[in-house]
């Protein structure tokens, strides 16, 4: 019997614990599409005032790395990344022609959605930061005014479409 007390005090405390500290370090908080479009209308305004700058993109614990995503710099002349904070390994390297488990060659259609003045999403598989199996991911990416650059982010999403996601660049 005293050990089935014990069992159902610790069971009251975890409860408690988790009801006080809901997202104390228990679940990364998710970026919405809207804060993603905010963040990439920031970079692209820093970046177009700055005429540099890329080397802010490059830091973990930067401006540009936020909840659980992060802005990158590409330029789509020359197919590169300019910029990354995650994955470093990447910047200078041509990726136009990198396609994701499902043949979607997505830096190239990510360009495409570049060069129309609201841009568009781009829905495509990628790792999750951590994790080496693709997730769906959806990303955005816009044209630095007066650059060669582009500056995009993205979310994991299973659910939201494409139409639904552009309809909030009107």
């Amino acid at each position: 019997m005293r050990e089935l007390t014990k069992f159902i005090c610790f069971i009251i405390i975890i409860t408690v614990v988790f009801i006080a500290f809901p997202n104390r370090g228990y679940a990364q908080e998710k970026a919405t599409p809207q804060e993603v479009f905010e963040k990439i209308r920031e970079a692209r305004e820093f970046l177009s005032q700055a005429g540099t700058g890329l080397e802010e993109f490059n830091k973990k614990n930067g401006p540009w790395v936020f909840k659980d995503t992060y802005v990158f710099v590409f330029d789509c002349k020359k197919g590169t990344i300019l910029a990354h904070a995650i994955r470093p390994q990447l910047i200078g390297k041509n990726l136009m022609g990198l396609r994701d488990i499902k043949g979607n060659s997505f830096f190239a259609q990510l360009c495409a959605a570049a060069q129309t003045s609201s841009g568009g999403w781009v829905e495509y598989w990628w790792p999750k930061v951590g994790e080496t199996e693709p997730s769906r991911k959806i990303s955005l990416l816009l044209q630095v005014p007066g650059t060669s650059y582009q500056v995009g982010a993205g979310i994991y999403d299973e659910y939201k479409s494409i139409a639904e996601l552009n309809a909030l660049l009107k």
